[in-house]
Order: C-alpha cells, then structure tokens, then sequence
C-alpha cells in the first residue's frame, strides 16, 4: 500500500513539474527578445516580438538608458500596419508580406511563400572596436534559414550587414531575392542623395525627396558596373542634410557586379532600405545543405551633416577596409598620353630618365606593349595575347624593369586581364573561355569582350597573368588593373545554369584576387575601369587606389573627386596631372595633390619653370601628403554652390593642416569675396599661416607666417585672395608654439 502511495506522489511531481515546464516555456515564447547594436554615436535596435518575428524598432542615436529603447515604439502612433511585419530586420515573402521583400523564393515543393521566425543570437567581441552579431531566423514549416551578421565597428559608427542563406529541404530551392540588408527609417521626410554618370562624366549628384513607392537604383552592366549607376547613396532625414547640419545615412555596396537598392515609403510614412546583389536574370538554384552568402552592405548615420558622416567612412575604410590603407603610395609617371601605342624600347628608355629628373617613385608602362601575332598597336587587337611585343620590346619587360633601377626608379605595368579582342590568338583558341551568345551577333564595347571568370580555367588563366609577370620579373612594382568593357549577350559555356552568372563572374573574380594578394600581399595595384567604373569596397580589399575618372581637367576632376570624398578617403584617389584642360600648371597640380599624385605628360616638352616647379612640388607634396591621406577631411566651399571650392586635410593631432582652395569660375571680376571659415581646429591654439607650392618667381599675397587661432579662423576665416591669375592657393597650417 505504501509503495502505491509512492508510485502516486512520484506521478504526482512529475505531472507537476512537466507542467511548470511547459508554463516556464510558454512564457518564453511570450517574452520578447530586444537586441541593441551600439556604437560610439548610434545605435540600431532590433527585436524579436510574441510571435518572434524579428523587427527593426530604432535605427539613430545612442541613448544613455539602453532599457529605454523598448519604449520607443510606443510614442510613435502611426497607421496601423496591417501585416505586422512592415519593420521586418529581414522581410520574406509571399506569406504575410505586403512591402517589397529582402527574400523571395520557391521552395523544393514549388511552394513561393517565406516566414522567418527568431531562433537565436550571438554576440562576438572581436576587438576593442569591432564585435560581431548573428541572429538565426528559420521558416517555421520549412527546414529553411537565414542568418544575419550585423558587423559594428564602435569608434567609426560603421555597420556592415549582410545574410547567409541555407537549407534542408528534399530537393533543390530556388532564391529569386536576396538582399544584404533590410534597413528602416523614421521621419517627417526623406531626401536621397544619388549619384549617376558615364565616361569622363563621373559621380553626378542629384537629390530628391523620396515619395511613396519605390525608388530603385541598379545595374546591370555585370562588369564595370558603376558606368552609369554608382554603389553608394545618401539618404537625409527630414531635410537634406547641410556639411554640417541634420541628420544622414550613408549606405554603400561592397559588390563589383550588379547591385540593386530599393528605397521604399511605406503605408506608415517610414523608409525601408533594401540593398544588395541585384536578382536580375539571376534565379539561384541552391542544393540543400549549401550556403549562400551575400555581400556586405556597409552604412554610418550621422546626426551632424554629410561632412561628419563621410570622416566616419574615410576613417573606417583606412582602418580596416582599403588594401594598405594606413600605409604609403607611389607617386608615378604614366606613358599613355605621351605615346599611347606608339613606342619602343629607346622611347620607354628615355621616358624612364624623365622619371627620374621628375623625381616621382615610378614609372608605369600603359596599353600596347603585347601582342605578336596580333600586335597591341591600336584597340582593335591583341588583347588576351600576353606576351611582350617583340617589335616594341626585343628585349621584353625585363630589360626595362632593369633599366628603370639603373634610373633609380621603380616600374608598373598596365593589363587587362578579364578582357578578350576578336583578334587575338587567346580568342582562336579558347572561344568557350568568352562570354557571348552561341546563336547571336557578337556585340563589342570597345572593341572587346569579356572573359568568363565563372570558369576555373578562365580563373586560372587571369590569375597566370598577373603571376607570369611577377615570376619573370620579380622587381616589378605596381600593376595597373583596367575594365573596359560591358557584359553583353550573357552567356557562359561552363555554367550549367545560366542564371547563376551575374553572381558566379563576381565570385570568380575575387577568387582570382585573393589567390594573387595571397602570393603578392603588398604590391600595389590600381583598380582602373575606363574611369570610374568599378569603384567599390567589395574591391578596394585587394587594390590600394582606384582612378576616378579618365576625365583629367582639372575644373573638372574637382567636382568629381569632391563627390568621391564622401564615400572614399584620399589615399584611394589616384589624381594625375595632365594636358587636359585649359588651367595652368600650378593649377591642375595642385587639384592632383588632393590624392595620390601621378603625372602623364610630356616631360621633355616641360620649359625649364615648368619643370623647376613640377620638380619642387612633388618635393612639397611629399611633406604634406600623410595630412592629406590619414588627416581629417573637411569641406569648406562647395563648387556647386559657389565660386569657390575649398578644401581641408587636418592630421589627428589638429596641430597641423592643408587648405586647398580654388576659383571655379571664370567670369568677370570673380574671387573669393568673402573669407573661408575652416573647421575642426583647436579654438584655443595658434596657427600659423604660409602659402606653399608657388609657380617659380610669383609672390604670396597671403602674409607669410601671420598666426590666428583657431576660434578666429572658424568663426571668421581666412580669405585665400582666389582671383583671375591666382585661381589655385594651397596654404599650409601649423600651430604656432
């Protein structure tokens, strides 16, 4: 009897403690799940509500009370969302959604609809400033999952977002979305800032206010991708923000293929951000237990203008992103517009003793010296086929790396590596290597086509060019890496499914970019494209510069490289002098010194001035340049406004500074009118003033070694004295002790 009053009160504490259980996990269930990414400044919140829908419910700054974010729902009281999911961290598709998605699919059973429900989140400290965060969502009814990784980098307000995407099911899924980043916003308006172009018109800004519907900026070009359409944009709140006034997001792809940004008011009034690899022509079958990882997107929010959010990204980027970003430059001579095609070894022989009287680091060899069958003697043949010359160079690449030591200098080579002429022998023997249409016209840009890096062999090849120069000559010291044409006709004889190219010819490429900076991790290279046409961080981890633009004039490259600023530090612009354009000398130096200084000019026709001051700026220019490339960037006189841009490169230390400033106008009785008011120094320091980089026997007008502090030089400025005859002043800035 006694053993069955046992038995029972056992059964009893069982059916007791199996229903606390089940209570303890129903409240669970119940509870919400808030998750605040913090840095310095801002901070994005997301949380997982009852029914663990995971959802953004702030996105702006840090507040001292991280308790408190919970309660910033509920002082908005906007229309109701009727789906519930409006704010989705990462909208899916085709069940309760009613905005456009981050993620579409079509499940192995044919099924088109998507729910992401939280399952769990993970913290990493990676340092003292960068930590990383994973949140699991997974589909409830399909053995299907989605992981974010939200990036935070604490003292640059930098967060780079993107998505792994994964499955189980019996069979293959087919992703038709799938976005990096699903951001929103709140405010009374949103102003977008984005940028359009094409050869020699780069980075043309234009800003709008976005109303309901969908803004979407993309392309589709599959190469040289940011031709017409750049991958980054800003966006304002409320008002369009000022350099330094109101409240920006800054957002950018770091992707060299397509990509897509959809920009969307909602029925509440809120902007949702969804950006990343662009899904045109781009179904991807995934097989289960694969992963398919997209590209970063990286974004910085200001609440102190555009100025203060750009020395967030430039100071992010040196730190972390760019290839050698805190480190040194070459300053060069370019041979492309002193001989384009036409030259040989006794020409390039004299070049290099002009590199050297010059007094710049090195020098670069362009277009044209391969080729035999089908000699590189125009654009119409020979590329693919890269192998020296023999009528140009008998004595090949070796002989001029060794000559230009002998000049104590160093040399750089041009190629393009991912492009095919018609005409050429690599084209006769591998026409399955080229991407093009088997039943169509080939289409040519430039004379050329591309070659299709979603092959190994291809891959292999690429990797050979770039790795055959460096083994014959291990001496050489900078590549110079171009992309001239479009995809068109998309087709690849190796890929199976011709919907995974547009992705594939990007892994591709960076498959062959890390093989090379695996071998060669410090040789610097330029990430060339006709200009600025694959300018992005998915590819500045692998190059150390890029060239904005093959527009060189000097008025101008000024528009061009202050919308650049925004998104790119300094030391990532390469800024050649040139004959373009109708400004002087001193001029069209002075706007180069705003980056990595390069030359492509005649020097032998240089009068003797000119190459007195050409030699005694690059001598400058090597003072000022660490200012320049790690300082702090300030914008002073827009162009677009005024008649005056100028510029600002503080160092860390505020102790020490470089004030660029230009007349941009030419019209009657133009200057700089009013004085300019610099910005970020220290108010209670001294700092003296003294104009540098004078062309031979000209005077300053500005008093030589005149000192102001630095509340005097904010609040009323100093006037560079810019007028017809003196449109281009360079001041230099030094505490006074």
């Amino acid at each position: 009897m006694k053993l069955k009053l046992n038995v029972n009160r056992n059964r009893l504490l069982l059916s007791l403690l199996g229903m606390t259980l089940f209570l303890l996990s129903e409240r669970t269930l119940c509870q919400t799940v808030t998750i605040p990414i913090e840095t310095a400044g801002n901070a994005l919140v997301l949380q997982a509500d009852n029914n663990k829908d995971l959802k953004t419910i702030y996105l702006g700054k840090r507040l001292s009370a991280p308790n408190e974010y919970e309660q910033v729902p509920g002082v908005y009281h906007q229309p109701t969302d009727p789906s519930g999911i409006f704010n989705s961290a990462y909208t899916p598709s085709g069940s309760r959604n009613l905005v456009e998605p981050a993620i579409t699919v079509t499940h192995a059973d044919g099924n088109n609809s998507l729910d992401l429900r939280y399952i769990s989140h993970q913290s990493t400290k990676v340092s003292d400033d960068i930590s990383l965060l994973t949140i699991r969502l997974k589909d409830p009814v399909y053995d299907f999952e989605v992981t974010l990784y939200y990036r935070s980098y604490y003292k640059e307000d930098v967060i780079e977002q993107w998505s792994t995407i994964r499955h189980k099911e019996k069979g293959n899924v087919i992703l038709h979305k799938f976005a990096s980043a699903n951001l929103y916003l709140k405010g009374e308006s949103y102003w977008l800032r984005q940028y359009h172009g094409d050869w020699a018109k780069e980075m043309r800004p234009e800003e709008s206010r976005l109303t309901h519907g969908i803004k979407t900026l993309d392309t589709k070009l599959g190469t040289r991708a940011d031709l017409f359409q750049p991958p980054v944009f800003m966006v304002s709140l409320d008002r369009p923000a000022s350099e330094d006034e109101g409240t920006v997001l800054y957002g950018a792809m770091e992707w060299s293929g397509n990509f897509r940004f959809d920009l969307e008011v909602d029925a509440q009034d809120n902007l949702r951000i969804i950006a990343g690899m662009n899904n045109y022509a781009s179904p991807y079958t995934l097989a289960p237990n694969e992963d398919f990882s997209t590209p970063p997107f990286l974004y910085t929010l200001s609440d102190k203008g555009k100025g203060a959010a750009s020395r967030k990204l430039q100071q992010w980027a040196r730190n972390y992103q760019i290839l050698d970003g805190k480190g040194s430059r070459l300053t060069l001579l370019n041979n492309w517009e002193s001989t384009y095609f036409d030259f040989n070894e006794a020409r390039l022989a004299e070049l290099l003793k002009d590199t050297k009287k010059l007094g710049v680091d090195l020098f670069l060899l362009d277009d044209g010296w391969f080729g035999n069958k089908y000699p590189r003697n125009d654009d119409h043949a020979g590329l693919g086929d890269w192998q020296e010359n023999k009528s140009k160079l008998p004595n090949g690449i070796a002989s001029l790396v060794k000559e230009a030591q002998n000049n104590g200098v160093k040399f750089g080579i041009w190629i393009e590596p991912e492009m095919v002429n018609p005409k050429s022998e690599l084209y006769e023997q591998h026409p399955d290597w080229v991407i093009k249409q088997p039943k169509r016209d080939e289409y040519y840009f430039r004379n050329q086509l591309v070659l299709d890096l979603s092959n190994p062999k291809v891959q292999d090849f690429v990797y050979g060019i770039v790795d055959g120069l460096f083994t014959k000559n291990p001496d050489l010291a900078y590549i110079k890496w171009d992309c001239n044409a479009v995809i068109y006709n998309a087709n690849s004889a190796f890929l199976k499914d011709q919907s995974h190219f547009y992705v594939d010819y990007v892994r591709g490429l960076y498959k062959v970019l890390e093989k090379i900076r695996a071998k060669y991790p410090k040789v610097p290279m330029m990430l060339c494209s006709g200009g600025g046409g694959r300018v992005d961080y998915g590819a500045l981890k692998y190059f150390t510069e890029f060239w904005p633009s093959d527009n060189t004039d000097p008025l101008e490259r000024i528009f061009i490289q202050w919308e650049n600023s925004y998104f790119y530090p300094a030391i990532t612009s390469s800024n050649h002098v040139t004959d373009w354009g109708k400004q002087p000398l001193k001029f069209r130096i002075d706007v180069a010194m705003m980056g990595k200084l390069g030359f492509d000019i005649v020097v032998s026709k240089l009068s003797p001035k000119d190459l007195e001051f050409c030699q005694h700026a690059i001598k400058t220019y090597n003072t000022i340049k660490p200012i320049i490339w790690q300082g702090d960037q300030y914008r002073l006189a827009d162009p677009e406004t005024g008649n005056v841009a100028a510029v600002l490169y503080l160092d860390s230390t505020k102790t020490a500074g470089v004030l660029f400033n230009y007349l941009v106008n030419s019209r009657y009785d133009v200057g700089s009118k009013l004085p300019i008011r610099l910005k970020g120094l220290d108010p209670v320091k001294q700092y003296r003033i003294s104009e540098i980089n004078l062309y031979p026997d000209t005077q300053s007008t500005i008093p030589d070694g005149k000192t102001y502090t630095g509340d005097f030089l904010m609040k009323v400025g100093l006037n560079p004295d810019l007028r017809a005859g003196r449109a281009s002043v360079v001041l230099k800035l030094e505490e006074a002790k």
